[in-house]
């Protein structure tokens, strides 16, 4: 299999995403996202992952607090991971996560959605 250098974080988005169907299998569709979010810090717990949860980023003009952003999942102090529900990406959550990327300078984020088929993910990254 031939390695593809342009992905951002191939192994460690790989395996969240493997956390991700994991949580799903067992279960299912159809809860809260707070019920999906506690699963996932068990399930990091259990894969020895460094994670933090619900992770507070002010956004600052000139040294001043101007906003305030919370991120779902802060992993191995590289991906910003958030959680929703519901069958669709919507483009106020992407938009979301590419601005938590922006402020954060950080590089990449997965979208996870629990949908009624499965989890989809998507990756978005920030070339800035």
């Amino acid at each position: 299999m031939k390695k593809r250098k342009d992905l951002v974080y191939p192994q460690l988005s790989y395996k969240i995403t493997g956390l991700l169907f994991e949580v799903y299998n067992e279960l299912g569709y159809g809860l809260k996202e707070k019920y999906y979010q506690k699963a996932m810090v068990e399930i990091l717990k259990e894969h020895e992952m460094k994670f933090e949860e619900q992770v507070y980023l002010p956004l600052k003009f000139k040294g001043v607090k101007i906003g305030k952003y919370y991120l779902d999942f802060l992993i191995e102090d590289k991906v910003v991971l958030e959680l929703k529900k519901g069958n669709y990406f919507k483009k106020t959550s992407i938009n979301q996560i590419f601005e938590y990327l922006v402020v954060s300078k950080l590089k990449l984020g997965l979208l996870a959605q629990f949908t009624s088929s499965g989890v989809r993910v998507k990756r978005i990254v920030n070339l800035y």
